[in-house]
């Protein structure tokens, strides 16, 4: 019996990391799973996290995730979470291997970009990144203004022409 095509799971985002792209420079992108606690879970499915200044590290083949703060659940009791926690992510050992061999170069790091609920999973997106000087960034912004200009002048923006 042939199996069905697999159909793409429905992706819920919790939160996004969106000063990442303007502090970094984006090289490569994996998603990866996460080791949570059950008020964690419940927490994240209220929509509530925050990525903002966290960062994750290879120790001992493994890869954690620091600094990302998950709020305690509100109904939660004794069994409560710590809200910054250090959290286990989940990777193939030769995924582990790659990011391992590319962030022991001089100014790699890696950053989540966005918490997400993948079907009933919950994944982040983690980033291999390189920092950004304040140079790049003005170079940035000003391309990125560039484009928003030559846009609003030819009028494709809002449909018009």
């Amino acid at each position: 019996m042939a199996k069905k095509p697999a159909e793409e799971k429905p992706i819920r985002y919790v939160c996004r990391n969106r000063k990442a792209t303007h502090d970094f420079e984006l090289l490569e992108k994996v998603e990866c799973g996460l080791m949570l606690q059950g008020t964690e879970v419940k927490s994240l499915r209220a929509g509530k996290a925050t990525l903002e200044g966290s960062f994750a590290r290879i120790e001992n083949g493994e890869v954690w995730l620091y600094r990302a703060e998950i709020p305690e659940y509100v109904q939660g009791s004794w069994t409560n979470h710590d809200p910054k926690r250090k959290r286990k992510l989940l990777l193939h050992n030769r995924q582990i291997a790659k990011l391992e061999a590319e962030v022991s170069q001089k100014g790699s790091t890696l950053i989540p970009l966005a918490l997400y609920f993948k079907g009933s999973r919950a994944k982040l997106e983690i980033a291999l990144a390189r920092g950004k000087k304040l140079h790049d960034k003005r170079q940035t912004l000003k391309e990125k203004d560039a484009k928003r200009a030559m846009s609003r002048a030819s009028g494709v923006r809002r449909g018009r022409a």
